[in-house]
């Protein structure tokens, strides 16, 4: 029996023109090169220019997977952006990469969802379209995080950068087998009894300001692994696939400690690990895209390959999707 699935025709990133290093960090911070590195993984993130916004990003980044999908941005009728950093407090940011693409028809909205936004976008897109209400979706992740670091707290500044990774979502018929294309299965979790391990202390109804990052890194990493690893062995048991059955092992690039430990304790060998924290950076929502159209740049990743994606962020939330490229 066929089934509609959510199949990616393409994807695409965009990434801000400033470079700025660990050693531009060490600078202005009590920190180094060495430091950053050895803790994290990352030499060096992007930072977007003053007045490029999220939506800027995300549209850069939208044109893009448009572009490898080789389909008019009139063929799309959904817009789900997964954002922390919206251009505004409303009207969604989505809106206005759906105005920047010159399309007037469909939906558009944000989803929030912190590091796992863009698991929660493609859960959001894909049951949507399996539902016929729409089919064909831009799923982004787009984030200016630098826009509420705090800049002298070298515990959270040295993490993040600014970016945008988009892929097109079409709905498609497929036999029903093992070997159907797209999204197998999203697993989705929350916990709000950690909030106070990773949050931003602002926002409109609270104290009226943007605020700033703050977060207890130890205790985040100290949760992450095992949430990670239970949501996508959840996962795999809903799809009756195992770990050996894994082509690419997409994880959100939060930290490279995190993602070792989560592809041990699951048994993903490190040649399966999609790596781009290095020179991006966390950026949240951004990461799982931004990796997956660097891998799809290089041609790792082929047509056929078993696909999982993961992330876990503030909220807690955390996430995995399964799916065949």
């Amino acid at each position: 029996m066929s089934l509609r699935r959510s199949v990616i025709i393409g994807c695409g990133a965009y990434l801000p023109s400033k470079v700025v290093t660990n050693a531009d960090l060490a600078r202005d911070l009590d920190t180094s090169d060495e430091w950053i590195v050895q803790r994290t993984g990352i030499h060096e993130r992007r930072i977007a220019a003053p007045g490029e916004m999220t939506s800027h990003l995300a549209a850069h980044a939208a044109r893009a997977a448009l572009a490898h999908a080789h389909v008019d941005a009139q063929s799309i009728d959904l817009i789900v952006l997964a954002t922390s950093t919206p251009d505004n407090t409303f009207p969604a940011s989505a809106v206005s990469v759906q105005a920047d693409l010159g399309i007037t028809h469909g939906a558009a909205f944000d989803v929030q969802a912190v590091c796992s936004g863009f698991v929660y976008a493609l859960a959001t897109a894909d049951g949507l379209l399996k539902s016929g209400a729409f089919s064909r979706a831009l799923v982004i992740g787009s984030e200016t995080f630098s826009r509420i670091l705090d800049w002298t707290d070298r515990s959270t500044c040295v993490l993040f950068g600014d970016g945008a990774g988009a892929v097109v979502l079409d709905a498609q018929e497929q036999p029903g087998t093992r070997e159907d294309r797209g999204i197998l299965t999203v697993r989705l979790r929350s916990d709000g009894r950690y909030k106070s391990k990773l949050y931003v202390d602002g926002g409109p109804s609270s104290t009226g300001t943007v605020g700033h990052l703050r977060m207890e890194g130890r205790e985040v990493f100290r949760h992450a692994v095992t949430m990670i690893t239970d949501v996508v062995a959840d996962a795999l048991k809903a799809t009756a696939y195992t770990v050996d059955d894994i082509d690419w092992f997409i994880p959100h690039q939060a930290n490279k400690r995190i993602i070792d430990g989560s592809a041990h304790k699951l048994g993903i060998t490190p040649a399966k690990i999609v790596i781009t924290l290095d020179r991006h950076g966390n950026t949240s929502a951004a990461s799982i895209p931004l990796a997956l159209a660097d891998a799809v740049a290089d041609r790792r990743i082929k047509r056929g390959d078993l696909l999982m994606l993961e992330a876990m962020g503030g909220g807690f939330t955390w996430g995995a999707a399964l799916l065949r490229w």
